[in-house]
């Protein structure tokens, strides 16, 4: 109701514009119509009734003359580089405390995170006439214009549509920041959402965790339960207990006293709680108050998506070429058509080479597969590895996130880069404490520095947030490349994503001789592992984009409807690509456990089109002479068309084909 209203008052009906055009073009000449046309059509389209006369403003505004539209696009960039890179800064330091680990949060502290300086700009350029100047000037175009036409626009018409694509739409501010509300509540839900794992017991009563591990979800989770391959003794009892855990969150049975308590046991499998006798080391001094007993969360972790979702939507009748989020995601945000990325992931997900795969480890496993081994890790170097080992030499080694950032530019010279390039690129990085799993964080202006946040515990960095730091660093490396090496700002960055995750894998696979472990010859390793790595997530960007389509067709969904919709659809695919090799059917919920499906949505479908896009960096790179210098020169081709990127990087468009077949011939070696 308010959202109609709101969009009545802002729209005003059409105008005739034919008069206005004719006197244009016999002030300007024939030779400027077709622009004329063009830019008084966007001009007319989000021009409200009180904006005040359109066509004195379009005679004052429009640009004949080349030279002044060169100057007046140098002007927009150099202006929009600055305010958007302060506003970002700003907003990085509003969320400081909700997402950096520097002590406990003050009430007040989620009310600055949910504050977004930045939701009034585009409202504020439009009611300035600013926007307005852009639409005029320079053209809208459809992704469809865009892909067909990639090739041909030079550098400065791509920086020119990514300027005038940023006016396409006029949503007003307080909606922007209900979806920055929405957003940073789901965020603080994730980043506190932590399992205290000394006390889940195993299925037989038995604790199988050490004390002082505190898991958050679902990614140190996952992490957990990798690492437990290599533990002979309780490694199987680990995993089961830790899957069950999963699922617990997915379908929402978790007890809502275990979440963050290290004072609380808990069986998940009988769902059973009871007080803890053991006090872990690290545990808080001040407990919350919690109630101890086996009532479930109430389905909070569907509330907070709902509340995501219905604040993205209220975009969409702004927004009429795209008026959905899940449009949006993929149009815009990847500039790939949702059909494509969908038959890019099931071209692995369905791929002959899955069964012969799972059957090699089961081989190598000795026993039959189940569920959890979705996240199988034995292909990795490091599976054969002891983690408490890793643990202990990134522990000695980065005692505090400062100690990350001192090594960067060995870490970067042991990359390929040259001296002195790794220490100007690494004094361009800030290292944070992260209270959540960790994450990259850009700037958008030069004089600003990307920002590198990874978890570090009280006794230093374990592995996992090693791991998760040198992936990180690729993000941040791509980051600063793309951004102070670029051409035009409006260029900064990669045309979406998966070409950032892409790059922060190629960083992220390297990680045991950036720390100079030993690990066995790869011998195909490593294309057996990234296939399956794709394939495991394949599905769970399935099923994020299956769970937005659910919600957009049922807008007065409850959280306990959403929920029970979420395990539906997480069961339907798991048994459509999944049971056939891991078993579950009609059981395994466990595609649904992924976080950013809460804090980050949409995004999840990014990291299997990432995988994609390293196997073919990596077919590229290995004929590099040095993997730094030809890191940097992909980097910073920048944000232009995704195929056109590929064909720049390697020659090739995106595709899931040199993943599946550098699978193929691993697996065909003896």
């Amino acid at each position: 109701m308010y959202t109609s209203l709101l969009l009545a008052l802002h729209l005003a009906a059409p105008m005739n514009t034919a008069a206005l055009k004719k006197d244009l073009v016999a002030k300007h000449g024939a030779a400027h119509e077709a622009r004329i046309t063009k830019g008084v059509d966007q001009l007319a389209a989000l021009w409200r009734k009180d904006d005040g006369d359109l066509a004195a403003f379009a005679k004052e505004h429009f640009i004949a003359d080349p030279k002044q539209l060169d100057a007046t696009f140098e002007r927009f960039e150099q202006i929009l580089e600055q305010t958007d890179g302060h506003l970002l800064e700003i907003g990085r330091e509003l969320r400081r405390a909700t997402e950096l680990d520097i002590g406990p949060l003050l009430p007040v502290d989620p009310l600055f995170s949910a504050f977004d300086p930045s939701s009034h700009l585009t409202d504020d350029l439009f009611q300035t006439k600013i926007a307005f100047v852009v639409l005029l000037n320079f053209p809208l175009t459809t992704l469809a214009e865009r892909l067909q036409n990639a090739e041909r626009y030079s550098r400065r018409q791509w920086a020119e549509t990514r300027l005038a694509n940023r006016f396409a739409r006029r949503v007003p501010a307080e909606i922007l920041q209900r979806n920055a509300d929405a957003g940073a509540k789901a965020s603080l839900y994730i980043d506190e959402y932590n399992i205290w794992m000394h006390h889940v017991l195993g299925e037989d009563g038995a604790r199988l965790f050490p004390k002082n591990k505190k898991l958050i979800s679902h990614w140190n989770l996952r992490d957990e339960l990798k690492s437990a391959y290599a533990d002979k003794e309780n490694g199987l009892k680990k995993q089961r207990a830790i899957a069950k855990v999963m699922e617990r969150i997915v379908t929402q049975t978790i007890p809502l006293a275990v979440i963050d308590n290290p004072r609380a046991d808990w069986d998940p499998w009988k769902n059973a709680v009871s007080e803890s006798k053991v006090l872990d080391d690290n545990a808080p001094k001040d407990p919350k108050a919690v109630k101890l007993s086996a009532e479930p969360e109430p389905a909070t972790r569907y509330a907070h998506l709902l509340n995501v979702m219905r604040a993205a939507k209220e975009i969409d009748p702004y927004s009429p070429q795209t008026p959905s989020a899940i449009q949006r995601s993929f149009e815009l945000g990847r500039e790939l058509p949702e059909a494509r990325v969908k038959a890019l992931l099931e071209a692995v997900l369905a791929a002959p080479i899955v069964p012969k795969i799972a059957a090699e480890i089961e081989k190598r496993l000795g026993r039959k597969l189940e569920p959890f081994d979705l996240w199988y890790d034995g292909f990795k170097a490091r599976a054969a590895i002891d983690e408490a080992e890793l643990d202990k030499k990134t522990k000695q080694r980065y005692p505090s996130a400062d100690a990350f950032k001192r090594d960067i530019p060995r870490i970067l010279e042991a990359l390929g880069f040259g001296k002195v390039r790794a220490q100007w690129i690494a004094d361009r990085i800030v290292v944070d404490p992260s209270r959540g799993a960790g994450h990259a964080m850009p700037a958008a202006r030069r004089g600003d520095f990307p920002h590198l946040r990874t978890r570090v515990e009280k006794d230093g960095m374990n592995y996992k947030g090693y791991n998760i730091a040198v992936h990180e660093l690729g993000h941040n490396v791509e980051q600063v490349v793309s951004l102070y090496d670029i051409d035009h700002t409006l260029l900064a960055g990669v045309p979406n994503s998966a070409f950032t995750e892409a790059l922060a894998f190629v960083f992220q696979s390297r990680d045991l001789d950036l720390l100079s472990v030993k690990a066995p010859k790869d011998d195909g390793a490593k294309a057996l592992n990234d296939f399956w790595a794709a394939w495991e997530i394949a599905g769970v960007g399935l099923v994020d984009v299956a769970v937005w389509h659910w919600m957009y067709d049922h807008p007065k969904a409850t959280a306990p409807e959403l929920r029970d919709a979420t395990v539906k659809i997480s069961k339907e695919i798991w048994d459509r690509y999944y049971a056939p090799v891991l078993g579950g059917k009609g059981a395994t919920t466990l595609l649904g456990i992924y976080s950013h499906m809460i804090a980050y949505p949409l995004y999840v479908i990014d990291y299997p089109i990432g995988h994609m896009i390293e196997a073919q960096l990596e077919a590229h790179l290995a004929k590099a002479t040095a993997l730094g210098v030809e890191f940097e020169r992909v980097a910073k081709t920048g944000s232009i068309a995704p195929d056109l990127w590929m064909q720049a990087a390697t020659g090739a468009p995106v595709s899931a084909e040199p993943l599946i077949r550098a699978a193929e011939r691993a697996l065909a070696k003896p």
